[in-house]
C-alpha cells in the first residue's frame, strides 16, 4: 500500500508541466536515436551529461529515463524496415521483422513491436514499482562486506558476460578501476596515478570518460567502418492490426514480459538472452496452420514476443540501479554517473533519502510508456526520414557537442586531452572487440568497492577472513568464482 501512495504522490509531480516536457523531450530523442543504426542510448545518454548540469536532477533523470525507453521502442523501426539492428536486443526482432516488411506487412511489424513494447514496458515498470521497496528492506540488512562482495560479483559478471570473452571483459573492468583511482586517496591524502598533474588530483571525471568511451570513441569507430551505400527502406502501408494479428500478438506479448524482466533484474542478464529465449518459445508454441511463416514471410509472432522481453529486460536494468547502486548495462552505468554528477548515490538509502525524485522518476516511467506508443504509431513517417541523415553529417554533430559540452564542465584543456586520448583508447577496443561498458562500471563501483572492503577491515580488526566466516557474503564470492572458472570447466569437461 505504501508503495502505491508513494506512485500516486510521484503522478502528482511527473505530471507538472515542466516535468511532461521533459519527459515527451526524452521520447523523442529516444526514439529518433534508436532508429538511427548504431547509435544507442548510452552514447546519447553521456552526450547530454554535460549539457545538462543547468538542469534540476528530477527534470534530467526524467529526460534521460525518456531517452533510454524510447531507445528501446526506435531500434525495433530499423530491424524491420532495413534489416539493420541499431541494438543488441533488437537483432531478433529483426529474424521475423524484415521478413515481414519484404512481403508486404511492416505496418502489423511496426505496429506490434510499438505495442509489445507498450505492454512490456509498463509490466517492467510496475516491477520496479513493487519490487524495488522489496530489495531495498534486503539491502539495508547488508554490511560493507557483503557490499564488497556484492560488487564484485557485479564485476566479474558483467565483464565476463559483456566481454565476450573473460579476459577481454576484465582487461576493461582493469581500466576502468585504474581511472577510478586517479586522485587523492581519501584516508592516507597521497595522490595516487597523478602523474604530477594537478589537473586530476580531484580525479577523473566520470562524465568526461563516459563521453569520451561511448561518444568520441563510438563515433570514431563507426566514421572508421562507416561504407557508403544506398540503404533499401521497406514501404510502411497501413500500421492497423487485424483482429487475428491482435489474437496472435497477445500471449506472445506476456510471454515475453515475463521473460525478459528477471533477465534485466539480474547481473549482466542483458536484452540478448531473452529476446533469444522468447523467439524460440514462439517457435514451438505457434499453432501449426502458422508455422510455416517463421522463416519465410515472417511471423508476427516472431516480432511480437522478442521485442517485449527487449523492453521489459530494460525496465528491469533499472531495479538494481536504483536499489543497490549496481549498473548491469552500459546504459545504466552511464545513468549512474549521471546520479553521482548531482551528488546522489544510488541505493537502499536513496528510496529514503530522495524519495520525492524516486517516486517521480518510476511515475515518469509509466507517462512516457504512453507517450511512445502516441509517438511511435502515428509519426513513423517522421522516424523513416530520420535514416536518410548522412551519417559524415551525424558524426561530425556528434563530436562537435561533446567537446563543446566537457570544455564547458571545468573550461579545462586537461580535460579534452583526456577526452580525445580516452576516445581514441575506446575506438581502439572496439576494433579489437574490448567492451567498454566495464570501464565505466569499474571506474564508478571501484571507489565505493575500496571503501566498502576498508570499512569491512576496519570493523573486523584487519582479519581477511571476514569475507568467508558471513554467509552472506561468502556466498555472493563462491557465485562471483563460480561466474568466473565454471564455463570454463563446463568447456573441458565437453572436451
Amino acid at each position: 500500500m505504501d508503495s502505491f501512495n508513494n506512485l500516486m504522490g510521484g503522478f502528482a509531480h511527473a505530471l507538472s508541466f515542466a516535468n511532461l516536457g521533459w519527459a515527451i523531450l526524452g521520447c523523442f530523442l529516444g526514439t529518433a536515436i534508436g532508429v538511427l543504426p548504431g547509435i544507442g542510448p548510452a552514447l546519447t545518454i553521456a552526450l547530454l551529461l554535460p549539457i545538462t548540469y543547468q538542469v534540476s536532477a528530477t527534470g534530467a533523470f526524467i529526460l534521460f529515463c525518456g531517452v533510454f525507453y524510447g531507445a528501446m521502442y526506435g531500434g525495433s523501426t530499423t530491424s524491420i524496415l532495413l534489416n539493420t539492428p541499431g541494438e543488441s536486443g533488437s537483432i531478433i526482432t529483426s529474424l521475423e521483422g524484415a521478413k515481414m516488411a519484404k512481403s508486404g506487412r511492416a505496418g502489423p511489424a511496426l505496429a506490434t513491436a510499438a505495442i509489445g513494447s507498450f505492454f512490456a514496458g509498463t509490466i517492467g515498470t510496475l516491477g520496479i514499482t513493487f519490487l524495488g521497496p522489496v530489495i531495498v528492506e534486503y539491502a539495508l540488512r547488508l554490511g560493507p562486506a557483503e557490499y564488497f562482495c556484492l560488487m564484485v560479483l557485479c564485476f566479474v559478471t558483467v565483464s565476463a558476460v559483456l566481454g565476450g570473452s573473460a579476459l577481454r571483459g576484465l582487461t576493461s573492468l582493469a581500466f576502468g578501476l585504474m581511472l577510478g583511482l586517479v586522485g587523492i586517496d581519501l584516508q592516507s591524502g597521497q595522490p595516487r596515478l597523478t602523474f604530477g598533474v594537478t589537473e586530476v588530483l580531484d580525479g577523473v571525471n566520470v562524465v568526461l570518460v563516459a563521453v569520451g568511451l561511448f561518444a568520441v570513441g563510438e563515433t570514431l569507430y563507426l566514421a572508421w567502418r562507416h561504407v557508403v551505400g544506398e540503404q533499401v527502406i521497406q514501404p510502411v502501408g497501413s500500421i492497423m492490426l487485424s483482429k487475428a494479428d491482435w489474437k496472435r500478438s497477445f500471449w506472445p506479448w506476456m510471454r515475453g514480459a515475463g521473460l525478459g524482466f528477471p533477465f534485466g533484474v539480474l547481473p549482466a542478464g542483458g536484452t540478448e538472452m531473452p529476446t533469444m529465449l522468447s523467439y524460440y518459445a514462439e517457435r514451438k508454441l505457434v499453432k501449426p496452420e502458422f508455422a510455416h511463416e517463421f522463416g519465410t514471410t515472417g511471423a508476427i509472432e516472431g516480432v511480437a514476443g522478442p521485442e517485449a522481453a527487449n523492453n521489459a529486460a530494460a525496465a528491469g536494468v533499472l531495479v538494481p540501479m536504483l536499489t543497490l547502486g549496481l549498473p548491469t548495462s552500459a546504459t545504466a552505468a552511464i545513468m549512474l554517473s549521471a546520479f553521482q554528477s548531482y551528488g546522489i548515490q544510488p541505493g537502499p538509502m536513496l528510496f529514503v533519502q530522495q524519495a520525492d525524485l524516486v517516486w517521480t522518476l518510476i511515475a515518469s516511467l509509466f507517462i512516457a510508456n504512453v507517450m511512445l506508443v502516441v509517438l511511435n504509431l502515428p509519426l513513423v513517417g517522421l522516424w523513416v526520414q530520420i535514416l536518410k541523415v548522412p551519417t559524415p553529417q551525424l558524426y561530425a554533430g556528434i563530436l562537435v557537442f561533446a567537446t563543446i559540452g566537457t570544455y564547458g564542465i571545468s573550461n579545462s584543456v586537461t580535460d579534452l586531452v583526456l577526452l580525445y586520448g580516452i576516445g581514441i583508447i575506446a575506438m581502439f577496443m572496439r576494433r579489437f572487440d574490448f567492451p567498454t561498458a566495464p570501464v565505466v562500471i569499474g571506474m564508478i563501483l571501484g571507489p565505493m568497492a575500496e571503501q566498502a572492503m576498508r570499512q569491512a577491515l576496519v570493523i573486523s580488526q584487519g582479519d581477511w577472513t571476514t569475507f568467508l566466516t558471513r554467509p552472506a557474503s561468502a556466498t555472493l564470492l563462491a557465485i562471483a568464482v563460480l561466474a568466473l572458472v565454471g564455463p570454463r570447466i563446463w568447456g573441458l569437461v565437453r572436451r
